[in-house]
C-alpha cells in the first residue's frame, strides 16, 4: 500500500484538497486522488503494486494559491523505489511557502 499526508507548516495544519498523482518510472499515471479534511490520502484504492521506481507528484501551488500566499514550489516530486510489494510505503510532506522536506513514515 502506498500512501501519503501533507502538513503545511506555516499554518500548522493538514494541507486540504491538494491533487497528488503516483507515477510510475515511466512517468505514467497510475493513481491520483486529493488529500482529505486531514491532508491525507490513506490509500491510492490500487489493486495492486509492482516494485520498483515510483514518483509522487504534489501540486503544491494550487494549494497555495487558494490561501493568496506566493511559492517558491509549485510542485513536488518525490521519487521512492517499492522493494518489497508486502510492506507499506507511507510519504508524508511537510510544506511551507518557501521549503519542504519528506522523510519514509510508517
Amino acid at each position: 500500500m502506498i500512501s501519503t499526508h501533507i502538513l503545511d507548516t506555516h499554518l500548522g495544519k493538514p494541507a486540504v484538497n491538494v491533487l497528488i498523482k503516483l507515477l510510475d518510472s515511466q512517468d505514467n499515471i497510475v493513481a491520483e486522488s486529493r488529500t482529505n479534511e486531514d491532508g491525507r490520502i490513506a490509500d491510492f484504492n490500487l489493486s495492486e503494486i509492482k516494485t520498483g521506481d515510483y514518483s509522487l507528484v504534489f501540486y503544491t501551488a494550487e494549494y497555495f494559491n487558494r490561501l493568496a500566499l506566493a511559492t517558491f514550489f509549485p510542485k513536488v516530486v518525490i521519487h521512492f523505489s517499492v522493494l518489497d510489494i508486502a510492506q507499506h510505503y507511507h510519504i508524508p510532506l511537510l510544506i511551507s511557502p518557501f521549503a519542504y522536506s519528506t522523510y519514509r513514515g510508517s
